[in-house]
């Protein structure tokens, strides 16, 4: 099934819905990112088709922001380049890259502490095409973050609240 990109959060909440995750109000990082994945392996329409371009994409970030009152932060969020806005006659048009973000935020614990302090602060955009290679991309991602503490004490904490977005960002 193709989703329109516009639906992409109604879907992602649909999702999250059947994995038991209120967007609001996360009490399982773990079941959220089981959604996430799940998610991620929807096609979506109206983004760029190619196989080798880079308009689908996720990316797993933590830290702290000056948003969440610099409390503790861990975000999976899904990156688009959608295709079908704007005027594609016009010689400077470019796809609009929306991200839907996916924002855990923690009360300030010990395990906690470290996770700005860290040498990397995300695990890098992977673009791998829907099936089997994503399906390796996330378990590589996960793994990759899971290798840091901070973020694998922030993976089995109950979040103080979390968020839901869907925007463009270029």
């Amino acid at each position: 099934m193709l989703i329109p990109w516009q639906a992409s959060i109604d879907v992602f909440r649909q999702v999250l819905g059947r994995h038991g995750v209120e967007p609001a109000a996360v009490t399982n990082v773990e079941a959220a990112w089981c959604a996430f994945a799940e998610f991620l392996q929807l096609e979506i329409g109206g983004i760029e088709s190619t196989p080798e371009s880079e308009a689908d994409g996720f990316i797993v970030q933590w830290g702290r922001q000056s948003w969440s009152d610099n409390r503790p932060i861990l975000a999976f969020t899904r990156q688009l380049a959608v295709v079908d806005v704007g005027d594609r006659a016009d010689p400077h048009w470019q796809p609009e890259l929306w991200q839907l973000d996916f924002e855990m935020t923690f009360d300030d614990g010990p395990r906690l502490i470290d996770l700005d302090s860290l040498d990397v602060q995300d695990t890098g955009f992977r673009f791998a095409p829907i099936g089997p290679l994503r399906a390796a991309a996330l378990a590589d991602a996960r793994a990759e973050a899971q290798r840091h503490a901070p973020v694998r004490a922030a993976w089995i904490t109950t979040p103080a609240s979390s968020s839901l977005s869907f925007e463009c960002v270029s």
